[in-house]
């Protein structure tokens, strides 16, 4: 009886163990792709290396953004290229916060999703698993935008280097069906120090050609990986006033702007008190005017 029950108690063991393994297969499978929905539009790499579909993608309309029209006409077409199946290059949107650059690049999905684009927001800490993303992405018939928002990275950041890797300069490099924006509020993605500056030594001192120090080089070599550079420079005020009219229009709200309206003052006033004028900053006053006209 005694043999018996040992007997029993290995069995139920190894069931466990099996359960275990079955679980971690799964796991692993579902992480290269297995279980994605992929009917969805937009999607979220997971810190457990997962793809997971996001089922309400916020977007506004192309034509809600307003102040940035040569950096919109320059994405657009270079997204239009890609999902055409033609030739398109990396893009870097880089430059003031708070003036549009995340929202151009999710603005881009409602616009072309009827021709196959799908959006893959990464966090910037997770880079790092680009390669493996870019593997479970392959093949695919859908065209993604690997979308990275406000890229940085702190002196002594290895992770970059997958993302130098996919963006040129490997074998694993990105497949014909993938193409990486990412957003930065630094033009090279990485600090930038007076120290560094010092070390650049003139080569030709008649036509003032100068030779950057390695540190320079090494942070200049990864922005110039993305084939499209997009600057963005703050709003001025009839910019900040104009955007947050077609915020307010949004809204059913009348703004007519230059003509003193309560709602301009109200605008420039929210402004000050957040010290900036963006893009930001018009839309979450246009939320707030356009709760208070509601209530009365």
């Amino acid at each position: 009886m005694q043999d018996t029950d040992t007997l029993d108690d290995i069995a139920a063991q190894l069931a466990r163990l099996a359960d275990v393994q079955e679980a971690r297969l799964t796991d692993e499978r579902r992480a290269v792709g297995g279980d994605i929905d992929w009917s969805a539009n937009a999607f979220r790499w997971r810190d457990d290396g997962r793809l997971q579909a996001i089922e309400n993608p916020r977007a506004l309309p192309l034509e809600r953004l307003h102040g940035i029209d040569t950096q919109k006409d320059r994405l657009v077409a270079n997204t239009r290229q890609f999902v055409a199946g033609a030739p398109a290059n990396n893009a870097l949107l880089w430059g003031a916060r708070g003036t549009g650059k995340s929202s151009l690049v999710k603005a881009l999905l409602p616009a072309f999703v009827d021709d196959g684009l799908r959006i893959v927001e990464v966090p910037a800490h997770r880079l790092v698993d680009l390669p493996d993303l870019v593997a479970t992405l392959a093949g695919r018939p859908e065209r993604f935008v690997v979308y990275s928002d406000d890229l940085s990275f702190e002196a002594g950041d290895g992770s970059y280097k997958a993302l130098k890797a996919v963006l040129d300069g490997s074998l694993a490099a990105a497949p014909d069906n993938v193409v990486i924006y990412a957003t930065s509020n630094r033009r090279h993605l990485l600090p930038e120090y007076q120290s560094e500056n010092q070390a650049s030594q003139t080569v030709d001192a008649a036509n003032g050609e100068i030779h950057h120090g390695e540190a320079v080089e090494e942070k200049i070599s990864l922005s110039e990986r993305f084939g499209l550079w997009l600057s963005f420079y703050p709003f001025n005020q009839a910019n900040y006033l104009a955007i947050t009219a077609r915020h307010l229009a949004a809204h059913d709200i009348d703004a007519a702007i230059g003509t003193d309206q309560p709602w301009e003052r109200a605008a420039l006033q929210w402004a000050l008190a957040r010290g900036n004028r963006s893009g930001r900053t018009a839309e979450q006053f246009a939320r707030d005017w356009a709760g208070k006209q509601a209530l009365g």
